[in-house]
């Protein structure tokens, strides 16, 4: 494995890093204002549409998705990519329409949509015309464990009928969201992982109820689309928006969340780096007992700490990007787990320093960590909770002895 970046990967850091001083970071303060004036904690913020103009005329567009729809870059050359939008998470990764969950909603229409699913969803969620929701967690069974999933799928002559109640729906919430992606149970006599399916629902069909938008650690997650409770009462659409057809639900699952789960880990990195950075400025900027903070050795323990873990994370997150694009997802399954199981919990640990470094500061609305840090807390149980990733990573390595 070459440890250097291509040419292709080096221009792109360099026109991003670029975005980012010139637009992304001045537009944090300017966001910040625009959500505390707007009565409504999901409305779409102005500054972001001119974020994504500018993106858009640089070039900086559908990085994350490989092949004929997207830049074509492979997962090796978006890692450090998705590293820098994760500097600053809530504008960034939207602003270069890389952002859940259209990344995994796209990968899925690219990879398993017919032509004409694409040409009515994926299209203009490359455009970044509209967003998406991909709602499969229910509130009333453990959904850490896809086969519970109780939403039903019934077929119907030329439509299906979909019934029952999700939460956390991701994406749901923004104003801009057209299309679901619901994934629900067509068939409860089948084999456990062939009675799943996933469909089309389009926001505006009649029984869809979107109730609430859902708080993560008392933040809405605007920016992102946030999250919310969807009611699916009789709603019926045509057969045709079946995705890859009956069954394929929890494939299709698997398929999208071992993406999804490394662009996670790969902005991860991002924030733990801008963690550090803050630490490191308010360190040297602020005095405590006659001398900076940079001086204090339990500072310097919690900055040289986090500089080893970060450095750890990003050869493991590599290592599985290169893994992705030689082996494929399957061959790389042991290390996603490990990136996922490793990767929020590191970096929780050192926003938390970074936090603790800031005083009261930290917690409060005039430093990005206390939201940095729930976005990381959060990521331990997103796409799966570190529980599920260790005991699957354990059984497969327990495997071989217990064959014997």
């Amino acid at each position: 494995m070459d440890f250097g970046y291509d040419a292709r990967t080096e221009e792109l850091r360099g026109q991003l890093l670029a975005f980012l001083d010139e637009h992304v970071y001045p537009a944090e303060p300017v966001a910040a204002v625009q959500f505390r004036e707007t009565a409504d904690p999901w409305a779409r913020l102005p500054v972001m549409a001119e974020l994504k103009a500018e993106a858009r005329k640089r070039g900086l567009w559908n990085l994350f998705l490989p092949g004929e729809h997207g830049a074509g870059l492979t997962n090796l050359q978006y890692a450090p990519l998705a590293e820098l939008t994760g500097r600053s998470p809530h504008l960034a990764p939207e602003a270069v329409n890389c952002a859940a969950p259209d990344t995994g909603n796209m990968e899925v229409l690219a990879e398993f949509g017919t032509p004409e699913q694409q040409a009515r969803w994926l299209t203009p969620l490359l455009e970044g015309e509209i967003r998406s929701a991909f709602c499969m967690t229910e509130p009333d069974v453990a959904s850490s464990d896809a086969s519970n999933i109780a939403t039903r799928i019934e077929r119907d002559g030329d439509e299906y009928v979909v019934n029952g109640r999700k939460w956390f729906a991701s994406g749901a919430m923004a104003p801009e969201c057209e299309i679901m992606i619901v994934m629900g149970r067509t068939d409860p006599d089948a084999p456990k992982h062939r009675q799943q399916s996933m469909i089309l629902v389009p926001r505006d069909t009649p029984g869809v109820e979107v109730r609430r938008g859902m708080e993560v650690f008392g933040y809405t997650d605007g920016p992102h689309g946030g999250h919310a409770e969807v009611v699916f009462t009789d709603v019926r659409v045509p057969a045709s928006n079946i995705i890859a057809g009956e069954g394929m639900g929890f494939a299709i699952a698997q398929a999208r969340l071992g993406p999804g789960r490394i662009h996670h880990c790969m902005r991860l990195i991002g924030m733990a780096e801008r963690a550090v950075e803050l630490m490191c400025r308010r360190a040297v900027d602020r005095v405590a007992f006659g001398k900076p903070l940079a001086e204090q050795g339990v500072v310097q323990e919690w900055i040289a700490e986090s500089r080893v873990r970060i450095e750890q994370l990003r050869l493991l997150v590599l290592k599985t990007a290169w893994l992705m694009d030689t082996v494929g997802n399957k061959g790389a399954h042991t290390e996603i787990q490990a990136i996922k199981i490793a990767t929020p919990r590191t970096v929780e640990w050192i926003v938390d320093k970074a936090i603790q470094a800031h005083g009261a500061g930290g917690v409060s609305q005039d430093f990005p960590l206390a939201q940095l840090w729930a976005q990381a807390r959060t990521l331990r149980l997103a796409d799966g909770p570190d529980e599920v990733h260790r005991r699957s990573l354990a059984r497969r390595e327990l495997k071989p002895y217990l064959n014997r």
